[in-house]
């Protein structure tokens, strides 16, 4: 047993080291982010889209695809729902919500839900997005104590969060020379309870927001498919993500992992760890899926 876990203590501190350069290469920017929030407790406000050159990158790229096809069919009673035909949509969290590595300017997955639920002249769907690359949970349970981003939530639909991933990574890079699985084990206690003020946070400011809460993709399984210790860690974060919303009537969870599945497709933005449009896009269609989903109940 305990040359099994030796073992597995290795392997895992090794794959722990490969990621630990991966990030220290390619994730740069997300490093510099932290360290810059660690300085600045100063946030940014609401990202707005700003107008890019057209250009046809792919044919999928265009919004008037699945996306839009989503709307404009089963999803269009969702669409109904939503106060009259006006209603105010929230996105909280890190750089998924922000929307790095959509390659198109549209914003990643929440600004494809942006044009696709306003795509007609009979929806008016109001859009506030506050991702912020390298957010951890410590600093978005901060963020929602901030009056602006407290009265767009109060005002809110419904909140869309992405957070978590940073936690993570936080943890490879504070243990990469001895890393093993217990040391995400105990992060995950910590997370768990963070995330549990978040949604607390979010509730007593807007006690009839419709929450989803979307999941962890695992973007080490094509690289490191032999060690099953990453996707466990995966899985186990998303369990936890998962027991917290569900505890709550107006939360919903919003699965993503099996969207990365496809190894045949390239989901993946340059850095190997963000989405791609294609990737986003997935995940704009999983969203409006649920979203269609509840409000059939």
């Amino acid at each position: 047993m305990k040359k099994k876990t030796a073992i597995i203590t290795i392997g895992v501190l090794l794959v722990g080291l490969m990621i630990f350069i991966i990030i220290s290469t390619a994730y740069s920017p997300i490093d510099k982010a932290i360290d810059k929030a660690k300085i600045e407790e100063k946030e940014d406000k609401p990202e707005k889209k700003e107008p890019v050159e057209e250009k046809e990158i792919e044919t999928e790229h265009n919004v008037t695809g699945k996306v839009k096809d989503l709307v404009t069919g089963a999803v269009q009673e969702t669409v109904d729902f939503l106060t009259n035909n006006e209603a105010r949509v929230v996105a909280i969290g890190d750089s998924l919500t922000q929307g790095v590595g959509d390659e198109t300017g549209d914003g990643g997955y929440v600004g494809m839900l942006e044009d696709a639920l306003n795509s007609t002249e009979e929806t008016i769907v109001e859009f506030e997005n506050y991702g912020k690359r390298g957010r951890r949970t410590d600093q978005l349970l901060k963020y929602l104590e901030d009056p602006k981003v407290a009265t767009s939530i109060s005002d809110a639909n419904i909140v869309l969060i992405t957070i978590g991933a940073n936690d993570i990574l936080q943890v490879v890079k504070e243990n990469f020379t001895n890393i093993t699985i217990d040391d995400f084990k105990e992060a995950r206690v910590g997370y768990e309870d963070r995330l549990k003020k978040i949604f607390e946070k979010i509730y007593s400011l807007n006690p009839n927001a419709e929450v989803y809460f979307l999941g962890f993709y695992d973007p080490f399984g094509r690289y490191f498919p032999e060690v099953k210790e990453l996707g466990v860690i995966v899985q186990n974060w998303n369990q936890t993500g998962k027991a917290i919303t569900e505890k709550y009537n107006n939360a919903t969870y919003i699965p993503t992992i099996d969207l990365f599945d496809d190894r045949g497709v390239d989901l993946f933005w340059k850095d190997n760890f963000h989405p791609n449009y294609k990737g986003y896009h997935r995940i704009a269609e999983r969203v409006l899926e649920f979203l269609h989903k509840e409000n059939e109940q």
